[in-house]
């Protein structure tokens, strides 16, 4: 295998655990905001949401799978930080539109983050795979984005 041929399989695999872990946190804060939720409608958007990023996580997952390589999960101090940081946001507010607030800034940033992962993608000889997997999950953080907006009072 050439050095070059090295490299771009190393960017893709950097590109793909990226893309991993920005889907993987968007799943985890839905399930640790979920129990908080009363509003059926918002419940079945979350639902909806929490399928499509477990979707995105296996079609990364395999992506790796076929570079050869495991996902990286997000380590347990950023996991139960993530969580207490929902547990305190919500205790003093749990309505819907608070709750879709943090949505909102959650996949704001969460395509922030999709942006940069999709440029560096694009600049570099990622496959076309990874490329159109992380410009999906740029457009439906978007549309995240947007959907949470309609609970915004």
């Amino acid at each position: 295998m050439t050095e070059t041929v090295q490299q771009n399989k190393k960017k893709t695999a950097e590109i793909l655990q990226g893309i991993y872990k920005n889907v993987k946190m968007a799943s985890d804060s839905i399930l640790n905001l979920m129990p908080k939720v009363k509003d059926s409608k918002l419940k079945s958007d979350l639902t909806v949401e929490l399928s499509a990023f477990d979707a995105f996580a296996s079609r990364t997952a395999k992506l790796l799978a076929e570079e050869g390589i495991k996902p990286e999960e997000e380590g347990i101090v950023s996991k139960t930080m993530a969580k207490w940081g929902v547990m305190m946001d919500t205790m003093r507010d749990s309505t819907s539109t608070h709750l879709a607030e943090m949505m909102v800034e959650g996949a704001t940033m969460g395509v922030n983050d999709m942006l940069r992962i999709l440029r560096e993608a694009e600049n570099s000889n990622a496959s076309e795979s990874t490329i159109r997997l992380a410009r999906d999950v740029c457009e439906f953080e978007e549309k995240v984005v947007e959907d949470m907006k309609a609970y915004l009072r």
